[in-house]
C-alpha cells in the first residue's frame, strides 16, 4: 500500500514535493495554519504526517490517527507534539535540530546589537522626517558592545554560535548551563561558567538558548529580571515561554532593565493589545530566527529524509525518540 502523508502546508521546497514521488500526499494549500477540523480530517487516514511549529500534534490527533507511524517536523523546537503519547503509541518523530543553529545566531546577535544601537528607533526617527539637527554629543545615546559582557542561558549548538560571533566584538562571555563544560574547554574557548543568578547580576546583555520544558518555562520571572543591571538588555531567540512576558513588560516600563529584544512570545502571533507593542525600549521581529533561504531549505531537506527514512524501515537522520524502536520497530512500520 502507497503511504498516505499529510503536509500541513504548501511549501515552495523540492525536497518536501519529492515525498509526492513515493506517497500520496495531501497538502494544506494556505499559508496559516490548518483549522483544527481540517486538520483532524487530514490527519484521520494517515501513515504520516510533516507539520510545522504551529500545528499542535497532541493526543486528540495521534488518537485521531490510528494508522499514524510518523511525525516529522520541521523545526527544531517540539513543544507542539506530545512526543511522550506518540512514543508509547509507536509513533517515530523527527525534527531539525541542526538546519537552524547559524541563522537563529545570526538573529539573535543581530538583535542584540540592534537593541543596543537603538536601530530601530532611528529608522523610525528618520522615516518620520524629525532629523533636523546635524549633529548632538547626546543624541540618540546607545549601549557599546565591544568589549561588553554577554551572558549566555544555555550553551548548545545556538549558544556556542552566539558565543563565537561575540567574540568578534572582544566581548566577556559568561555562560550557564545544566551540563557545565569542562575547565579544559573552558579555557580553550574563553568562557567563564556562573549560577544563573551570577551571570543576571553580571552581563550587560543576557541571551536566551534553552528549550522550553517544565525547568526552564518562565526561567527569566520578575526576580531574575530584578537581578539585572538597570543598563542591561535582554535578547530572546529561543522559545516565548522562557520568559514570563508579564514581568518582562513591567521590567521595561519600570525601567528594571534598559531594553529587550525579542523573535519570540509567549502567544504567536502576538495579539494588537500586547503591551510591548508600545514601549519603544523594545525590539520586537516575528520569530524569524531561522529565516533564511539555506536554513528553511535545510529544514524541510531534514523533515522530508525523517519522514521517508521511517516509511522506507531506516533510523531518520534526526529521531527525537529512539526510545520508540523497543515499542514498534522499524520493520513494523516499513512500507517502501
Amino acid at each position: 500500500m502507497t503511504p498516505r502523508i499529510y503536509i500541513t502546508r504548501k511549501l515552495p521546497f523540492p525536497a518536501i514535493d519529492s515525498i509526492a514521488d513515493s506517497c500520496d500526499v495531501v497538502f494544506h494549500e494556505g499559508e496559516e495554519s490548518p483549522g483544527r477540523e481540517e486538520f483532524l480530517k487530514n490527519l484521520a487516514d494517515k501513515d504520516g504526517i510533516l507539520c510545522l511549529v504551529a500545528d499542535h500534534v497532541d493526543k486528540e490527533a495521534i488518537d485521531s490517527a490510528p494508522n499514524l507511524k510518523v511525525i516529522s517536523t520541521m523545526s527544531a523546537g517540539f513543544e507542539h507534539i506530545d512526543v511522550a503519547y506518540a512514543t508509547a503509541k509507536g509513533i517515530y518523530v523527527g525534527y531539525a535540530p541542526d538546519a537552524l543553529t547559524d541563522a537563529t545566531a545570526d538573529l539573535a546577535f543581530s538583535l542584540l546589537l540592534a537593541a543596543a544601537r537603538r536601530v530601530p528607533e532611528g529608522d523610525q526617527f528618520m522615516r518620520q522626517r524629525k532629523w533636523k539637527i546635524s549633529w548632538s554629543p547626546l543624541f540618540h545615546l546607545g549601549k557599546a558592545v565591544w568589549e561588553s559582557t554577554l551572558g549566555i542561558i544555555g550553551m548548545g549548538k545556538i549558544g556556542k554560535a552566539m558565543m563565537t560571533r561575540a567574540k568578534g566584538f572582544n566581548m566577556r562571555i559568561l555562560y550557564t548551563d545544566p551540563v557545565r563544560m569542562s575547565i579544559e574547554e573552558e579555557n580553550r574557548l574563553g568562557v567563564s561558567f556562573k549560577s544563573l543568578n551570577d551571570l543576571l547580576k553580571e552581563s550587560d546583555f543576557v541571551s536566551v538558548h534553552v528549550p522550553v520544558t517544565e525547568m526552564t518555562r518562565h526561567l527569566i520571572n520578575e526576580e531574575r529580571l530584578k537581578l539585572m543591571k538597570p543598563s542591561a538588555i535582554l535578547i530572546n531567540a529561543s522559545r516565548g515561554a522562557t520568559v514570563d512576558e508579564a514581568a518582562l513588560v513591567r521590567a521595561l516600563q519600570e525601567k528594571w532593565i534598559a531594553g529587550a529584544a525579542l523573535d519570540v512570545y509567549e502567544r504567536e502571533p502576538v495579539a494588537d493589545d500586547n503591551p510591548l507593542l508600545d514601549l519603544e525600549n523594545v525590539v520586537l521581529v516575528p520569530h524569524i530566527g531561522s529565516a533564511t533561504v539555506e536554513a528553511r531549505t535545510k529544514m524541510a531537506e531534514t523533515a522530508a529524509l525523517n519522514l521517508i527514512s521511517v516509511l522506507k524501515g531506516e533510523t531518520p537522520p534526526r529521531l527525537l525518540n529512539p526510545e520508540v524502536m523497543a515499542v514498534r520497530p522499524l520493520s513494523q512500520v516499513k512500507m517502501l
